[in-house]
């Protein structure tokens, strides 16, 4: 992203929006994004948030969320300007204590209620077992550059679970299947005294809503089937479909959610490689974490 984009579309929403700002405060900076605080001469902030690809269809997902009674932060105003989204929202302030697992459930069920949205990429059950092989095809890439030296075991899980994804892939259809948000995490969901607001729709789309609930705990920590479990149904308790515990793929609900998302979080790994960011750089991280979550995938699929 050019910072002189940034700014013209800072200053071009500003001015849309009739926003008196006195400062910009950043938030958050990364390579592909950033948060800024603006403060306005009325003594209130806003919030003003800038995103290139692939990150650019996320206020058409707040708006789809908020007509169909997902709370949202508040999108003022919003525009693309040569492939960068640009963004003024209500600011929510401080959160008043962190999301619990409850938290989690509850939000979850009101935001699987939402079904496929037309505007919005559908990860089906064929798209999803395509994740394998657009991983393999990714990964070659990088191996005939030069750049992922001494993967072959990434190729070998790879192929093991191209060979049984179709299988594997089974019941991702059913309910919940709708509106994901994809990066669902605690920090995603703001809690304040006006109740709560889920953030950062950057990569929303429909799909099985299990995979985010597999993403709540994260993956830094091994992956806990059990914890997990105990969120499904936490879930179902909260008015998530009672179909959110059956079994898909010839596997528990846990293990098939928790080793997909696995799968899931690879293909945006390899995609970053590739496409989105492209650095050498980073290969020697993005390599360390492909490892440890095929390793981890092929245990909970039982590959």
């Amino acid at each position: 992203m050019h910072q002189r984009v940034i700014d013209g579309l800072y200053r071009d929403l500003a001015a849309k929006a009739s926003m008196g700002v006195l400062r910009r405060e950043p938030l958050r900076v990364w390579r592909l994004s950033g948060v800024e605080r603006l403060h306005l001469a009325d003594g209130s902030t806003a919030i003003f948030k800038y995103a290139a690809e692939p990150f650019t269809g996320e206020d058409r997902a707040l708006r789809l969320a908020d007509e169909n009674g997902v709370p949202v932060p508040e999108l003022h105003t919003s525009d693309v300007q040569e492939h960068t989204l640009g963004m003024i929202m209500e600011d929510r302030g401080p959160e008043t204590r962190d999301a619990t697992d409850t938290d989690g459930a509850q939000a979850a069920a009101r935001l699987h209620t939402v079904p496929p949205l037309p505007d919005l990429a559908t990860l089906d059950q064929t798209r999803l077992a395509g994740l394998v092989d657009r991983s393999l095809t990714r990964l070659t890439t990088l191996t005939a550059a030069g750049r992922w030296t001494s993967v072959e075991d990434l190729a070998s899980m790879l192929t093991a679970l191209s060979t049984a994804s179709n299988r594997l892939s089974t019941g991702a259809e059913l309910a919940p299947f709708g509106l994901c948000h994809s990066e669902f995490h605690p920090t995603s969901l703001h809690i304040s005294e006006t109740g709560w607001r889920l953030l950062d729709f950057a990569r929303a789309f429909n799909g099985p809503g299990l995979l985010d609930l597999a993403s709540w705990h994260g993956t830094n920590d091994d992956p806990d089937p059990a914890k997990l479990r105990h969120l499904l149904g936490a879930y179902v308790a909260a008015g998530g479909h009672r179909d959110t515990l059956a079994t898909r793929g010839g596997l528990l609900a846990e293990n098939w959610a928790l080793g997909w998302h696995r799968i899931w979080a690879i293909a945006w790994y390899l995609d970053q490689s590739v496409r989105w960011i492209n650095d050498p750089e980073s290969d020697p991280a993005y390599i360390d974490a492909t490892r440890r979550h095929l390793r981890e995938a092929v245990q909970l699929l039982a590959v």
